[in-house]
């Protein structure tokens, strides 16, 4: 597929998602000397630096740009908002602080050689809102583990706030009793931030809704969509050509939302029945998809046999070509075989996680969700509204 402007033109005049003019929010009558120069926000993909990371085969759009960093006009010394980065994803964190015009604040993260964890922060955020950028990503455990002891160490140190900002939450589908004697770590998971002094969680895509009531705190519960969407935009396909499949009965809600926003398409759900953890058997079909496009729409991508036995049904049922868009791609094996055996005719993810040189392939396309979680940091630091960017 190429891009083509015309047929951009067309998918986004018929999307009901536009982003609200934020220069009426954040452009006071007599701006302080000590606000922060950010830029305007975008759910545009980045392009340079390797975060808009792509195959040389399939080339982005020519107007996908990730804007020029703007530096803040006092020096990040001045200001009181501050963003840490763990190691499960920097570059992620460094693009969010690019988008706010600031530097990452500076820290030290070591382990022992028995493996325990040592982090010490090298600035002061005293009296400071804090944002820890760190995902729950494999090893899920170590990177869970670091955030705590961040947080831990930001209390310490007198932080104003304490917002944890985790893209990816892990533990997320343990939400819930499905048999008798099982643990919902979902909970455990939430307590345990909680209790090592976070004021906040930033999340994005929870895998369910009823997480965010686990947090005796506030949650800001961000949405990938935007940022897929506005990339399918520029795609050559024509909108009556359409057809969003969600994989499963449990993210029909999550694909009608997408397929409304996507030139109000028809809905096609796959009728799976899980035989156990990791493992899927998908029995039917409801909707048509003969001569479509189909789009299949998931939160996360973690062994891919859910989206691979989708496809093969997709395919026997008469579409023309599948696209696989989900926020979150763990990418445990063996999903990287399985998406990349010609089932799909591309496949589309963020960089909540990040995807390593050996798991790329040539229909992989990862989009940068950097813009949206810098622009609802600062409306959580600047007390503005967070849901009126999907408005």
């Amino acid at each position: 597929m190429t891009v083509s402007a015309s047929m951009a033109t067309c998918f986004c005049s018929s999307s009901s998602f536009s982003p609200p003019d934020l220069a009426a929010v954040h452009s006071p009558p007599s701006p302080s000397p000590r606000r922060l120069r950010r830029r305007r926000w975008s759910c545009r993909a980045s392009s340079t630096g390797g975060t808009f990371d792509h195959n040389p085969l399939l080339q982005p759009p020519p107007d996908l740009r990730f804007p020029l960093r703007l530096p803040v006009q006092d020096g990040s010394s001045g200001s009181r908002l501050r963003i840490f980065s763990g190691t499960a994803n920097p570059t992620l964190a460094e693009e969010i602080a690019c988008y706010l015009g600031l530097e990452l604040g500076r820290i030290k993260i070591k382990r022992f050689a028995d493996g325990e964890l040592y982090v010490q922060l090298q600035e002061s955020v005293r009296g400071s809102d804090v944002f820890l950028v760190q995902p729950t990503c494999p090893p899920a455990n170590e990177n869970l583990m670091e955030l705590l002891i961040m947080v831990d160490a930001c209390r310490r140190a007198s932080a104003k706030t304490i917002t944890a900002v985790v893209p990816y939450f892990g533990y997320a589908r343990a939400d819930r009793k499905m048999q008798g004697r099982e643990s919902i770590a979902a909970k455990l998971v939430a307590n345990l931030i909680t209790q090592a002094g976070a004021h906040r969680v930033l999340a994005c895509d929870l895998h369910s809704g009823q997480s965010i009531g686990y947090f005796d705190i506030p949650v800001d519960h961000v949405y990938g969509q935007p940022v897929i969407l506005d990339y399918l935009a520029s795609k050559t396909i024509c909108p009556n050509d359409v057809v969003v499949v969600s994989p499963d009965v449990g993210g029909v809600a999550r694909a009608r939302a997408f397929a409304k926003k996507l030139s109000d398409a028809p809905l096609a759900i796959v009728d799976k029945r899980r035989l156990g953890h990791n493992q899927a058997e998908v029995m039917n079909l409801i909707g048509d998809v003969k001569g479509k496009v189909a789009v299949m729409v998931d939160d996360m991508i973690d062994t891919a046999g859910t989206m691979h036995k989708g496809a093969e049904l997709l395919h026997r049922e008469g579409a023309r070509a599948v696209y696989a868009c989900s926020t979150h791609a763990v990418l445990s094996p063996p999903a990287v075989e399985r998406l990349s055996g010609g089932l799909f005719q591309e496949v589309i993810i963020t960089n909540t996680v990040p995807v390593p040189p050996d798991q790329r392939f040539p229909q992989l396309t990862v989009l940068s969700v950097a813009n949206l979680l810098g622009e609802t940091i600062w409306r959580v630091h600047d007390e503005c509204s967070v849901s009126s960017i999907f408005q």
